[in-house]
């Protein structure tokens, strides 16, 4: 595809050649009102099951439009398996923390209550929108699921065999994760971010003694919890995840 659309939607409709898909009115007004898109016009589209797909629109109204996918850009691939587990922030901060993990190739973002969390709402819908948005600008194939707050408590019990846990402690001497990310490679896994308060010492012992638990240190700074967050997922993908490999190229499928 010698010119690559630059707008790119996600959509929880099929794709397949030549089978319609109706936009939700949010996107209908962002081609016709932001972007003045006309029909013709290519838009490449993307939901998570059947890759990304080069489309025409066919219809543009005022909160409507219909686009005819025409043909798959990319077939679908897995990605990563890693998920983010945190301790909801303030709202400005907390939707940056959405953004990048999708960006960033998060499977799933999971608010968790923990004893020092300050926050006392998380609007799971604008986090998931922050995620969208993300996935849509960063060229992912899929969209990160964003799950309901949990406590701890119950994040732990209900923890999945072969899962490992990787604890960003602020405290003790736990080892770098640089030291820590290649042994994982390939493995699913899910990172751990507390508070601005951190952890409390009683939930640190309690994970201290779980064996899918492992705690790591993210250098010798106090970080606040949203670029916590960033760096250890950076952290990551550059020693243990899709950051090893090199990016795939953008031709047909």
């Amino acid at each position: 595809m010698a010119d690559r659309p630059r707008t790119r939607l996600y959509v929880a409709a099929g794709l397949a050649e030549g089978v319609p898909v109706g936009l939700a009115p949010q996107q209908a007004h962002y081609l016709r009102s932001v972007l003045r898109l006309a029909p013709g016009q290519p838009v490449l589209l993307f939901n998570g099951r059947d890759g990304e797909w080069l489309a025409r629109i066919a219809g543009l109204g005022k909160g409507w439009a219909s686009l005819e996918p025409v043909e798959r850009t990319r077939a679908q691939a897995a990605g990563p398996d890693l998920w983010l587990c945190f301790a909801p922030i303030k709202r400005t901060r907390i939707d940056l923390v959405a953004e990048k993990a999708s960006e960033l190739g998060v499977a799933r973002i999971q608010p968790v209550l923990t004893r020092h969390t300050d926050a006392a709402r998380v609007n799971v819908e604008r986090l998931r929108l922050n995620a969208v948005e993300a996935a849509e600008q960063c060229e992912r194939l899929d969209v990160p699921e964003v799950c309901e707050p949990v406590t701890l408590d119950a994040l732990l019990a209900g923890w999945p065999d072969g899962r490992a846990l990787i604890v960003a402690a602020e405290r003790g001497a736990a080892p770098p994760i640089a030291a820590v990310a290649p042994g994982f490679a390939g493995r699913p896994a899910a990172l751990l971010i507390g508070p601005e308060g951190g952890f409390a010492k009683s939930e640190l012992d309690h994970m201290a003694d779980l064996p899918f638990a492992h705690a790591v240190g993210l250098g010798p700074r106090v970080l606040r919890a949203d670029t916590a967050a960033v760096a250890a997922l950076a952290c990551w993908q550059s020693l243990a995840g899709d950051w090893t490999q090199r990016p795939a190229h953008r031709t047909e499928a």
